[in-house]
C-alpha cells in the first residue's frame, strides 16, 4: 500500500475507507461490519468517520467493526460546525468516542466552517490533544482563503490536513487548492472519489477502465490518486465493493489516458468556488 505523510511524519494509507451512509439501515449493518474488516486485511486501515453520518449511527457501525481491532485502525471522525465552540467541540469528541468505543480519535476533523471563531475550534482541539483523545486535528471543505486565515489562529501550526470533494466531475481545486496545499506541505484528503457514482457511465471513463481490465470505479480513484501527498476514502458497502476500489492501486494511467479524460472532464481555467456533498 502506498503511503502519504502527515506533517507530524506519521504515514497513511493513500486509499481507505468512507461510511457516509452507513448506519442507516440495521439491515445493511453486517456488510458495512464485513466491508471494514475486508478493508483492514487489505491495508485500507484509514477509516472516515463523523458524527453527522446517520446522527452518529455510521460512528457507531465503525466501532463494532473495531472491537478488538482499535490498534489496526486510523479513525478519522469529524465534528459539526454547529457544534464547534470550545465546550461544544469538546463534548462531541466525548460522544463521538463512546460511539466508537475507543479512548482516542487519531484524526479529528471540523466539518466545515460554521459561526464560531475557529480560534475557540482550535483551542478545543488543542486541548483534546493535550488530554489524549485525539492525536492530530484538522479541517474539512476549507478552500486556500480559509486555510490562509486559519494560518493566522494561534495554535494552527498542528493543522494535518483539508478533507475536500475532489474527482473527476469536480476539479476546480486543482486550480488554486492543491497548489497551496503543496506550497505549504499540506496533505489532501479527498472525499466522493467517484461522486456518488454519478460518473461511472461515462463512455470515456469506461473505455480507460477497460484498458486496464478494471471497473469504472476503480479507474476513477486511481485518477485521483495520481497526485502526490493525496489519499482518498471511498465509500465502500460490501466485502466485494472493498476489494474492487483495492484494485485501483494497481492502475497506472498512461499520458493518453490522462488526455483522453482531460478532454471529457476538462480541467479548470481559472477559480472555482469550493463545491461540497
Amino acid at each position: 500500500m502506498r503511503r502519504i505523510t502527515l506533517p507530524s511524519g506519521e504515514f497513511i494509507p493513500v486509499l481507505g475507507q468512507g461510511t457516509w451512509g452507513w448506519g442507516e439501515d440495521p439491515g445493511r449493518r453486517g456488510d458495512e461490519v464485513a466491508a471494514l474488516h475486508a478493508g483492514l486485511e487489505l491495508g485500507m486501515t484509514l477509516v472516515d468517520t463523523a458524527e453527522m453520518y446517520a446522527d452518529g449511527g455510521a460512528e457507531e457501525v465503525v466501532g463494532e467493526a473495531l472491537a478488538g481491532r482499535r490498534d489496526e485502525a486510523f479513525v478519522v471522525s469529524k465534528v459539526m460546525p454547529s457544534h464547534a465552540s470550545r465546550s461544544g467541540t469538546i463534548a462531541a469528541c466525548e460522544r463521538s468516542l463512546k460511539r466508537l468505543g475507543t479512548d482516542r480519535i487519531d484524526l479529528y476533523l471540523l466539518h466545515w466552517q460554521g459561526r464560531y471563531p475557529l480560534q475557540d475550534t482550535v483551542a478545543a482541539f488543542q486541548q483534546l490533544v493535550e488530554d489524549g483523545k485525539i492525536r492530530y486535528w484538522g479541517v474539512s471543505n476549507f478552500d486556500h482563503r480559509a486555510l490562509a486565515d486559519l494560518r493566522d489562529v494561534p495554535g494552527s501550526s498542528g493543522l494535518a490536513t483539508d478533507q475536500v470533494l475532489y474527482n473527476l466531475s469536480r476539479r476546480g481545486p486543482e486550480y488554486d487548492l492543491l497548489p497551496w496545499c503543496t506550497d505549504h506541505q499540506l496533505p489532501v484528503m479527498a472525499y466522493s472519489p467517484i461522486e456518488q457514482g454519478r460518473i461511472l457511465h461515462d463512455t470515456t471513463l469506461n473505455d480507460v477502465a477497460a484498458r486496464h481490465s478494471v471497473s469504472a470505479a476503480a479507474a476513477a480513484i486511481a485518477w485521483v490518486l495520481r497526485r502526490d501527498s493525496l489519499c482518498t476514502i471511498p465509500k465502500a458497502s460490501s466485502p466485494q465493493h472493498v476489494r474492487d476500489n483495492a484494485t485501483a492501486l494497481d492502475v497506472e494511467l498512461t499520458r493518453e489516458d490522462l488526455d483522453a479524460l482531460d478532454r471529457a472532464f476538462p480541467p479548470p481555467s481559472g477559480p472555482r468556488p469550493l463545491e461540497m456533498l
